[in-house]
């Protein structure tokens, strides 16, 4: 007896343990995850811009100054990204406010009338004539009770009771100090990456001291495979990206909405965000049709225009320009999505597929790990 409690324990301690140690690593994971976002953000970034910095090493450049250079190169094309954006909303803007606001609001009284329209005949269709009549003879005596007004009581005064803080102002002082904290770990993302790219070689050296023998060479297997999904998610997405973009803006552009160059990128971009994809790629180029559309008919079709861009890409193009890369089956995907999504929000959302991706050539790397990588992959 006492040796089979001695072996449910040691069975109980084998199991408890692992479970112990993975709620810790979930609950570290949520309660730190501003820091692992820009961290891992910094890494997937710094993954990318090695190629580059490769390169420059190769002509004779110390890693140090090719590190600066590549890093200043990539800030300096998100600055004039981001001018070159904020420069078309502002112009949007300005626009909207002196030409389009009367059409705008002329397009959304339409779409609500023909809504409307839609209702009534969907509801004579549906009930049958005696409850439509019940219906209006209640709708008469009600408003014939509206007509006579009832005799009004003077109301008591009520002690007007100052508010310690408007509604608006409440709001942005809940949200100050997490805004504040994105934004502060934000600034350190470029300092991370130059760090990164710069001490490379040392901080790949010092990694693998950990190590010894054989595992020291699946280390670095499994560094240079998690380099290489990272780079190849990123890079195909971005290729996707400029495609969809493309073809938007050309769309876009024929269909004579305003500020194709703007609409276009972003709904292409937009369109690769899992699972929430299409509707934030039908808002761009629908809210800017406003401005120029006056019949349901033309929403309808630009509705049906993204739409089909959006599953050709995802079905078509994703798997060749993506798929390919991370090799990880569709199950995988979801769980992983929902998973990061859970912890971390959009940016979950955004880099599950990657952490994942890393997760998988850990164990297709470690023998004991191997059957897990199997179940992963595709």
């Amino acid at each position: 007896m006492a040796m089979v409690s001695r072996q449910l324990g040691e069975f109980a301690q084998t199991r408890a343990f692992p479970l112990i140690g993975f709620g810790v690593v979930i609950a570290l994971l949520y309660w730190a995850r501003v820091f692992f976002i820009t961290f891992f953000t910094a890494v997937a970034m710094a993954f990318i811009l090695e190629p580059f910095v490769a390169l420059l090493m190769r002509i004779r450049f110390p890693r140090s100054l090719a590190s600066f250079v590549v890093c200043s190169v990539a800030l300096l094309a998100v600055y004039l990204m981001g001018l070159g954006a904020y420069t078309q909303v502002a112009s949007l803007v300005e626009d909207y406010q002196e030409n389009y606001g009367q059409k705008v609001a002329t397009a959304v009284q339409n779409v609500r009338s023909t809504i409307e329209e839609v209702e009534k005949s969907t509801y004579q269709l549906v009930v049958p004539a005696r409850q439509q009549q019940k219906q209006q003879q209640l709708d008469q005596s009600r408003q014939r009770r509206k007509k006579t007004p009832d005799p009004v009581t003077p109301p008591t005064p009520v002690p007007e009771i100052q508010p310690d803080r408007l509604p608006v102002t409440g709001f942005l002082y809940a949200r100050l100090g997490s805004l504040y904290q994105i934004l502060l770990m934000a600034s350190f993302v470029p300092f991370l990456v130059y760090f990164m790219l710069s001490w490379r070689d040392h901080a790949h050296r010092s990694f693998l001291q950990f190590f010894e023998g054989e595992d020291r060479a699946v280390a670095a297997r499994s560094l240079e495979r998690i380099a290489e999904l990272v780079r190849g998610f990123v890079v195909g997405n971005f290729a996707l990206g400029l495609l969809l973009a493309a073809f938007s803006s050309l769309i876009f552009w024929k269909l004579g909405l305003p500020y194709p160059l703007l609409t276009g990128p972003i709904s292409g971009f937009f369109s690769l965000v899992p699972y929430v994809g299409l509707p934030m790629a039908l808002a761009p180029p629908l809210l800017v049709s406003l401005m120029v559309f006056q019949r349901i008919s033309s929403y309808v079709l630009l509705g049906a225009i993204v739409m089909l861009l959006h599953i050709l890409a995802l079905n078509l193009l994703y798997p060749k320009f993506v798929g390919s890369r991370v090799h990880l089956n569709p199950l995988v995907v979801t769980v992983a999505l929902m998973f990061w999504g859970f912890l971390w929000d959009a940016a979950g959302l955004i880099l599950a597929i990657p952490l994942t991706a890393g997760i998988k050539a850990v164990c297709d790397n470690v023998v004991s790990l191997r059957q897990y990588g199997k179940f992963l992959g595709d």
